[in-house]
This record gives structure tokens, sequence and C-alpha cells, in this order.
């Protein structure tokens, strides 16, 4: 808490009046690019990672970046609070692009390859079987992640899975219809600080260069969102060839 108190002080000592005039639009309406939804894990620090400002992002961050699915009339079939999130950001803040990012070393994927018990933690063990289909699809053979820890890979695959969770509101499913958003998998290598993001033609998570990176942008290049450039995952998460947008 020290730490957070001098830090507190720094900024308002030092900070503040770099960042006066932005806080003072802020103040006026928010206009995120997009949502990002990643782990709480304390190492893991979105702005950093996308070097964007105040204002930049609309951030979901719970355990094991999980997301609840969707039933038939589009009410999540778990916790509200992240379908609450996904819905605010689409209906009211229109944000064109949705990114989960998982990452190495997660506690909640190690937890469910232990067998998702947690002693003393009643809702933290609810909470995680959101993540038990992804645990399915590695224990049936997936080859995604390859050479990775099996918790590593674990993580991959969950990141694909929540995609295909956010991917089952209808909210999210007619605007992707529409070309008006994409979705996006990354997964962070904390050991190397390296982002890998998910190529549906490789069938794997690819690290961010700068090569790739410029593909990305050329892919992402013009005003419009085309139809079909923002296809959900719509296929198994164990097969190589779950297409997200923007990805491949």
């Amino acid at each position: 808490m020290k730490k957070l108190i001098r830090g507190l002080l720094d900024f308002q000592l030092k900070g503040r009046p770099a960042y006066r005039e932005v806080f003072a639009r802020l103040a006026n309406g928010q206009n995120p690019d997009c949502l990002f939804i990643s782990c709480s894990d304390s190492r893991m620090v979105p702005n950093l990672l996308v070097t964007t400002d105040p204002g930049d992002l609309f951030v979901v961050r719970n355990v094991g970046n999980l997301i609840p699915p969707s039933d038939s009339k589009g009410v999540a079939m778990g916790d509200q609070s992240e379908a609450a999130a996904l819905e605010f950001s689409l209906s009211n803040l229109e944000v064109e692009d949705v990114v989960i990012c998982g990452h190495s070393s997660c506690g909640a994927m190690k937890a469910l390859l232990a067998g998702g018990e947690v002693p003393g933690a009643p809702n933290l063990q609810a909470w995680l079987k959101h993540g038990q289909e992804a645990l399915r699809v590695l224990k049936d053979g997936s080859t995604v992640g390859e050479g990775l820890a099996e918790y590593d890979r674990l993580s991959q695959l969950n990141v694909l899975q929540q995609l295909q969770h956010v991917s089952s509101y209808p909210v999210v499913k007619e605007r992707v219809a529409a070309g008006k958003l994409r979705l996006h998998g990354w997964w962070f290598d904390i050991a190397s600080a390296q982002v890998h993001v998910w190529r549906p033609g490789h069938g794997r998570f690819v690290p961010m260069t700068e090569l790739v990176g410029e593909a990305l942008l050329r892919e992402l290049s013009g005003d419009i969102l085309h139809p079909g450039e923002g296809s959900a995952a719509n296929q198994e998460a164990a097969s190589p060839r779950l297409s997200v947008a923007s990805s491949h």
C-alpha cells in the first residue's frame, strides 16, 4: 500500500499536469477503440502492452479471462458482469474490436489442470467451470501450443474457447454478421514479454513481430469493416482452422 500511496503522490505532483487536458476531454465522455478482456493477474498490464492512453481501452479483467456463454435468449449462463460489459461496450460505446488476451503461467489454468477444485474458495471453484471446455479440448489431443508447458497450452486453448463464448451472444453475432465487429485472440508470454496472436491459417499463436504486425495492419486497413471480416470463432476450439477475425 505504501508503494501505491507514493505512486499516487508522484502522479499528482508530476504526472497530472501532462494529462490535465486529456482528462478534461475525457470528462465529457469516452470513445474507446476496443474491448480488452484479460486476466486479473498483476503481471498483465493491458495499457502497457499496447501503449495506449486513458480512454483508449474498455477493459474487463477477471480470474482466467473467462466469459460465461450466452443462452438462446442472450442471457449469461453464469456471472452477468462480463456480459453486461460486453453489451455496454458494443451497444453504448460501439467498439469495433474485441480482444481476449490470456497469458503464460496462469494460476486459473493450473487450477483447472489440477481438477478444478479449490478448497475454501467455492466462488472461484464455480467460476473455473467456464474454462472446462478448453480443458476437454486439450485432453482430446489438440495440437495448439505444442511444445509449451501443459498449463500454457491450456491457456492458449482457453483464449479460443472464450472467443466462442463471446460469439454466443446475439449482440455479437449481429455485429459480426453485419461486418461491424472483429474478434481477436492474443496470448502474452510473461518471461519474454512477448504477445502472440492467433492466426487460423497457421493453426497457432504466433509472436507479434514487426512483420506480423504489418500484416495485421494491412488486413485492418480501410475505414469500413467488410462483412465476413469479423467472422468469429465458429468451429471446435481444437481445430487449427478456428476463424478469428483479423487474425488470419
